[in-house]
């Protein structure tokens, strides 16, 4: 699902179809998280990203096609869309049947090292180990958003 999402990213000619899609990576990249037993990084996974930045995605996005004219974003026709999505589905389905069958049977799993997924390991290591690197993202997106709005208030003027 993590590849079909990220081809979906680089697919979509809308740039909203490709925020989508790039939820739907990061929803997957959750799952492995689960998967890995760490369940606190799979939350943050879901909150932070497929959440806030996606959010702040669309935002950036309909900031600037707000003036464009209908005629210009073309139109969007729905044909061939349906029996994919229902071929997805149905893939979809698939696995999920067989992943809970092979869990079904499956031998137990041996317990993650301590302090993995924990919330004081990642606090620790985002914050005192990767401080630049957070900080540089945090300050990447503030430039990218005063862009935005320079970008659309030279469109008003």
């Amino acid at each position: 699902m993590a590849l079909a999402g990220a081809v979906g990213v680089l697919r979509a000619r809308q740039p909203v179809h490709s925020v989508l899609a790039l939820i739907l990576s990061f929803g997957a990249l959750a799952v492995l998280y689960l998967s890995l037993a760490g369940e606190f990084m799979a939350v943050v996974q879901l909150i932070i990203y497929a959440g806030a930045i996606m959010v702040l995605f669309l935002f950036v996005i309909g900031l600037l096609t707000a003036r464009l004219d209908p005629a210009e974003k073309g139109p969007e026709p729905l044909r061939g869309q349906v029996p994919a999505a229902a071929a997805a589905m149905a893939v979809l389905g698939l696995l999920l049947a067989g992943a809970g069958l092979r869990a079904a049977y499956a031998p137990a799993d041996p317990a993650p090292a301590a302090g993995f997924g924990g919330v004081r390991a990642f606090g620790h290591e985002l914050l005192v180990t990767h401080v630049f690197p957070f900080e540089l993202t945090a300050f990447v997106l503030m430039v990218a958003v005063v862009g935005v709005l320079i970008l659309v208030g030279r469109r008003h003027a």
